[in-house]
């Protein structure tokens, strides 16, 4: 039992926010790319994504795993995005701060994704039983490209607020 839920139930709760983070994250970033902040999509990625952490945190476990520290860090930069957000209403160099932060709090996200289709995915895990194999490697390895990519992108178009036309 998780929070009174089954852990079968408490886990699909959590896969499903966690979900609905990523593909609303996937919405923001090409907001951000577009030099825009998409307001409701940005809400949702923001929520779900922090209640993606903080519920992962409740799944039992003995040992500090690489979840729980991609969940911390993933609250470390989504507090600078919420502090850039509205603490400095993305003022200045702040635009730039938040579409960084933000976008690397969607790419652990993704990350953590990745891995577990690795782990619970049949045909995935036969390629990387022990997320240790080429095939799991190349995959993260493709993952970090292109969100480093994506990441520059949306912070050089983010930096400087659109002028209406």
């Amino acid at each position: 039992m998780v929070l009174g839920m089954s852990l079968t139930a408490y886990t699909t709760l959590h896969v499903l926010i966690s979900l609905i983070g990523i593909g609303s994250g996937f919405i923001v970033l090409f907001g951000l790319m577009s030099g825009r902040l998409l307001s409701p999509w940005n809400g949702v990625f923001l929520v779900t994504t922090i209640l993606t952490s903080l519920t992962g945190f409740a799944f039992p476990n003995d040992k500090v795993t690489p979840g729980i520290i991609l969940g911390v860090l993933s609250i470390i930069v989504l507090a600078i995005a919420l502090v850039a957000l509205y603490i400095f209403h993305l003022k200045a160099g702040w635009r730039r701060t938040y579409a960084i932060t933000a976008m690397i709090a969607l790419y652990f996200n993704v990350f953590v994704l990745i891995a577990q289709t690795f782990e619970h995915v049949p045909a995935f895990h036969a390629l990387a039983p022990t997320g240790t194999e080429t095939p799991f490697k190349v995959a993260q390895l493709f993952l970090l490209v292109l969100f480093a990519v994506l990441i520059t992108a949306a912070a050089r178009k983010f930096r400087t607020p659109l002028v209406p036309a």
